[in-house]
């Protein structure tokens, strides 16, 4: 027997072929079982009376009961609108409609008790309220619900007569014809006795008609709950599922290259956070499962370094080991880095990109296939077919969000075993959203930045400011330093009034002619925009306008000065990000965000946490608050955008409790084929069919 959820939404009563093509369009409601998930945004508390004289500037949504004293027709006839007087015993106030006042006027009775409900508006000294809703005395008595849902809806959906009431109205028709059957419970009863949930079936009658506040917020956290769980088991059985069919190879050696490396050639301490980092990466090489870890690590906090001193782990197993990077620029980087940190240690280190051709090319993967390269960096040259390691045992990717996952899974292939796997980057993830996106992967912080670095001074200064902040950077230049100035558009927009590159570049070299400048933007052919970068790298150019090309790749110690332009345009994690360009050398480096003079409240935000703090997880944090989950790189892969009514922000208690929760079910029971998990087993299945979700790895 067919699930009544799955039925096509024309056939719902009230709906039919045209609504069932409007909400389709609008709201991506097929199914009746879609329809149950478009949750109310908001509830109106319909037991709540006010009289006229509480009314305040600060008075949102406002019930009275009083009498229609007055109601006419005002205005010529193209702007006609519908006005009437409503008294109580405190006081009046006016109700306006411009909409169907035909209708209304006929429908309506001067001299009658009414109830009406709306948000009033204050103009002069009186109050108004546009389009109120109006109920008779007898209305009210025949109503069940005092909490009345508030659902989302369009300016399309209303000609539909699919406002608000005309939404809860079929969701009323929706729950009236499905049963227990169709909504039936798919959480073990182990679960729902532990947690004192509400039944399925319960919750959802209740989330969309509550009978009181209480059964109100049960019926939410259940709903919550189920939602999170899911997420939770399905990346964690991901996890199980891989580390049974992916048996490890066991690292069981750290021999003389790690020591003679660490003891003689590592040029700094490491911190704390490194140390337990690499504690945590041994564990998983002597387990015998394939590691997958994810290091998490902000700008300049050293991840590199870690990276290189587990790849030498594998070396002295007799492994050969890659990094693979998103960008020509940042391999070369890699590259450059850890020659010199290995140069007198005897391990051979090569570079493959899309750049190296002909005999190169050939030499170069003759020497990997013959085991004469320990570490290979590159681009996604790495994964073609033509790559044959020896043995590879350890890959790292940086910056992984920019690979696809079926592009990281190529690397596993390379080899009889797939490989440990250290995934990097440098994009601090709430935990909240690390434990949602990167559930199935161990996850490793280096929280705290090595001796020596000064934190980055970061100031903000308005369009009014540019001489003094101009000012500013020639007394840096003077000192030999060099300046970045990022801009968010490459030419003049018509709709955005921001400062735009090319008309910036003009700017500098006018206030700055002797000094040499670098420009570079993502529309440039990709050897012209190296050229560029790689003067300004070399310090033959001081100063370099770009885009936000240079968000990731560019390690210019000498680097001082970030001038974000129009920093008003850019997310906090991108603002975040840019700075960490500088405050890379020994010298104070400095972070300043130019904006316009009039800034929205949340412009104003953003500004004041990156003046605030350097933390990239504190800043992450405050930008999950401010711009919510769907804006993250992998919120869509990972399933987080289905979320209908958790918010990864306001339920990371709920969401830390089902992590929890997630991992004894499965501890329990790793494939659910116990009989108490089998509606949860089907359910889930169900889930994943329709949304053919991706692994994170």
């Amino acid at each position: 027997m067919q699930n009544k959820l799955h039925t096509n939404i024309e056939y719902l009563k009230g709906v039919g072929p045209k609504r069932a093509e409007i909400l389709q369009a609008e709201l991506n409601i097929f199914t009746w079982g879609d329809l149950l998930h478009h949750f109310p945004f908001r509830y109106v508390d319909k037991s709540k009376f006010y009289t006229i004289e509480e009314i305040d500037e600060n008075t949102q949504f406002i019930q009275i009961k009083g009498r229609l004293s007055a109601l006419r027709l005002v205005g010529a006839a193209r702007k006609m609108r519908l006005q009437g007087r409503f008294e109580d015993s405190t006081g009046s106030i006016d109700l306006v409609w411009f909409a169907k006042t035909d209708w209304i006027q006929k429908s309506l009775k001067v001299g009658a008790d009414y109830i009406i409900y709306g948000k009033p508006n204050k103009f002069g000294r009186s109050y108004s309220i546009t389009h109120p809703e109006i109920k008779t005395i007898g209305e009210l008595k025949q109503s069940d619900h005092s909490l009345e849902p508030v659902y989302s809806t369009t300016e399309k959906l209303k000609k539909f007569n699919l406002d608000s009431k005309g939404l809860s109205k079929l969701m009323y028709n929706a729950l009236e014809l499905l049963g227990p059957i169709d909504l039936n419970e798919v959480l073990p009863l182990e679960v729902l006795d532990a947690y004192k949930l509400l039944s399925r079936n319960k919750a959802y009658h209740q989330v969309h008609f509550p009978t009181d506040g209480p059964s109100l917020e049960k019926a939410i956290f259940r709903i919550k709950f189920e939602e999170l769980l899911l997420i939770q088991l399905r990346l964690l059985r991901v996890k199980i599922n891989r580390n049974i069919q992916n048996q490890g190879f066991l690292l069981e050696k750290v021999d003389h290259k790690f020591k003679d490396f660490y003891e003689n050639h590592l040029p700094f301490a490491l911190t704390e956070a490194q140390k337990r980092v690499l504690k945590e990466i041994r564990k998983d090489t002597l387990s015998g499962k394939q590691m997958n870890r994810l290091l998490q690590g902000d700008v300049g906090s050293g991840k590199t370094i870690v990276s290189l001193l587990t790849m030498l782990m594998a070396i002295d197993n007799g492994f050969q080991a890659c990094i693979m990077a998103p960008t020509e620029i940042l391999a070369q980087q890699h590259m450059e880095g850890i020659s010199e940190l290995i140069q007198k240690t005897g391990i051979t280190c090569a570079l493959l990109t899309g750049s190296v051709k002909g005999t190169s090319r050939k030499q170069l993967l003759l020497a990997l296939s013959l085991g004469e390269i320990d570490i290979l960096i590159g681009t996604h040259a790495l994964i073609e077919d033509p790559v044959v390691f020896k043995n590879l045992g350890m890959v790292v990717v940086d910056e992984q969000h920019r690979f696809g996952v079926a592009q990281r899974a190529k690397l596993w292939k390379k080899n009889t075993k797939p490989p440990h796997n250290l995934v990097m980057t440098a994009t601090p993830i709430p935990r909240t959203l690390a434990m949602t996106l990167y559930g199935d992967l161990d996850v490793s912080i280096i929280d705290e930045l090595p001796p020596g670095r000064k934190p980055i001074k970061t100031i903000h200064r308005r369009e009014n400011s540019r001489l003094e902040v101009f000012g500013f950077i020639a007394k840096e230049l003077e000192k030999g330093r060099q300046a970045y100035l990022v801009y968010p558009l490459i030419e003049e927009s018509e709709t955005l009034d921001f400062n735009h590159l090319m008309d910036g570049y003009e700017s500098v070299k006018r206030f700055f002619p002797q000094y040499s400048i670098s420009m570079v933007h993502g529309k440039m052919k990709p050897a012209d925009k190296e050229f560029e970068m790689q003067r300004f790298v070399k310090g033959k150019t001081q100063i370099m306008v770009a885009t936000t090309v240079i968000e990731v790749g560019v390690n210019v110690p000498n680097a001082s000065i970030m001038v974000i332009e129009s920093a008003e345009r850019f997310g906090l994690s991108q603002l975040h990000q840019l700075r960490g360009r500088v405050g890379r050398g020994a010298d104070q480096s400095y972070c300043i965000l130019m904006t316009g003079l009039k800034l929205s409240t949340e412009s104003k935000q953003r500004m004041a946490i990156m003046v605030e703090t350097n933390d990239g997880f504190r800043i992450a944090e405050e930008d999950l608050k401010l711009r919510g989950p769907g804006d993250i790189e992998g919120t869509q892969q990972s399933g987080v955008a289905d979320l209908k009514l958790a918010s990864l922000v306001k339920d990371s208690k709920i969401l830390a409790l089902v992590r929890q929760v997630a991992i004894h079910i499965l501890q329990e029971d790793p494939f659910l084929d116990k009989h108490e998990n089998k509606y949860l087993k089907e359910y889930l299945i169900e889930q994943q069919s329709k949304k053919a979700w991706g692994k994170i790895a």
